[in-house]
């Protein structure tokens, strides 16, 4: 379908699922282009230093929001970024889904309140897999 997808996932907040990450981007880019790839990069250091820097991947990230088709987020590690990510793309009207496993999480509020986001538990990743390819088809 070639979509501009933004995947959003915690990096500074803990790089735990990197590897998911890298393996869902991996899975999107087969029918779609994913503009943030570098969020399943498994070499991409979590730290990044210096003012200019950051208002650098803020001016890339929110250009990339604006541009994107949908938004694809893994929750399961908060994130004050990913959280900021969500909000920005409802602000633009981008849909955003957001998956997590709720046997080690429980979502804010903000995000399970407000029902503009499409939201989806998983357990395997087999099985987040099967609800990303009823997206993207």
């Amino acid at each position: 379908m070639n979509q501009k997808v933004y995947f959003a996932g915690s990096i500074r907040g803990g790089q735990n699922d990197t590897a998911l990450y890298h393996d869902m981007i991996s899975y999107i880019n087969q029918t779609d282009h994913v503009l943030t790839e570098q969020v399943g990069d498994i070499s991409h250091s979590a730290v990044e230093h210096g003012r200019t820097k950051d208002q650098e991947i803020y001016e890339q990230d929110t250009g990339w929001l604006r541009e994107c088709d949908l938004v694809i987020a893994e929750c399961t590690h908060p994130s004050l970024g990913v959280g900021y990510e969500m909000a920005y793309a409802e602000k633009y009207h981008k849909p955003v889904y957001i998956f997590y496993r709720h046997q080690e999480t429980q979502l804010s509020a903000m995000l399970t309140g407000d029902p503009y986001f499409h939201i989806q538990s998983y357990e395997t990743k087999e099985e987040l897999l099967a609800m990303i390819h009823e997206i993207l088809k």
